[in-house]
């Protein structure tokens, strides 16, 4: 009977041996020095940089219902957008109607929907985020 809760002691004993131990974090860095250099391979490039305002914009919408940055779901991909017009102010503005109002016809039979509680200034910087994929 002893034999049966003898392995499972011993198991944890020796998993909290091997997770435990060693100098704690600020020791560690302090053997490290100045002139180490740190691995950052598991982070990925730009994570603490800020999101673009129309990123976010996009984000807190139903956009990802229907697009995708770099492939067509039920409508063109932002990216694809990007190629299609060019990057002036009569297509930021053009464009921005198609959000607020919705629109049909220049990619396909499915209309995009409208999105009349988004303020023209939101969606404006949203078709400057798309644009910007190019």
């Amino acid at each position: 009977m002893r034999k049966r809760f003898l392995a499972p002691f011993v198991l944890s004993a020796v998993f909290f041996a091997a997770c435990g131990g060693g100098q704690n974090n600020s020791e560690q860095q302090a053997d490290a020095g100045e002139g180490t250099a740190v691995d950052s391979s598991m982070v990925a490039p730009g994570a603490n940089a800020p999101v673009p305002k129309g990123k976010a914009l996009i984000d807190d919408q139903d956009c990802k219902t229907c697009h995708k940055p770099d492939t067509k779901l039920v409508g063109p991909g932002y990216k694809e957008i990007a190629q299609k017009y060019p990057n002036n102010e009569e297509t930021i503005s053009m464009l921005a109607d198609k959000i607020i109002k919705g629109g049909a016809g220049n990619w396909g039979e499915v209309a995009m929907l409208p999105h009349p509680s988004v303020p023209r200034e939101d969606a404006e910087e949203m078709v400057k985020y798309i644009m910007s994929l190019k």
